[in-house]
């Protein structure tokens, strides 16, 4: 009694991931690639970001003809907070500059340009690890938001030339 209940559910399960794998590449059939990115480390992390983001929604094609150029740019600026000047913070600003290409038609379909910022309090001395590490975090966490918020924008995106 137990196999039979079992085999159903196995065959009910099978049935509604084929159902969603078929809906999910039937909406998207726009593909974009990826140009190369510029800036060393934080690059690097933009490109593995933008790769794994593209890959889950299946919008990656290494061979397409939309090509996505970016430049991420990461200022940091410090500020004290209080009346006393005892809390040192840090803001570390990010812009994301992104714009798709069409080889295609030869032109430029869209454009996304988004800041967000973060700061934390630091150490006054700079030699304490927790400043460089609070740092590279607040880096990586404002690309993947604005990484998110750029994938989430392709939706809207019109496949004209400008």
């Amino acid at each position: 009694m137990y196999k039979i209940k079992l085999s159903i559910l196995l065959l009910i399960s099978f049935f509604l991931v084929s159902c969603t794998n078929s809906n999910l590449q039937s909406d998207q059939k726009t593909q974009y690639a990826i140009d190369y990115i510029t800036g060393g480390y934080d690059g690097l992390v933009l490109k593995k970001l933008l790769q794994a983001n593209l890959k889950g929604f299946l919008l990656f094609n290494p061979d397409s003809d939309k090509i996505i150029q970016t430049r991420i740019d990461h200022q940091t600026e410090i500020f004290i907070t209080n009346i006393d000047n005892t809390s040192d913070r840090e803001r570390v600003s990010t812009n994301l500059k992104v714009d798709i290409f069409d080889k295609k038609n030869d032109c430029f379909i869209a454009t996304f340009d988004e800041d967000v910022s973060q700061f934390f309090i630091y150490a006054s001395n700079e030699k304490f690890l927790s400043n460089e590490s609070a740092l590279e975090s607040i880096k990586y966490d404002n690309t993947e938001e604005l990484v998110k918020t750029f994938i989430n924008s392709l939706k809207n995106i019109e496949h004209f030339c400008k």
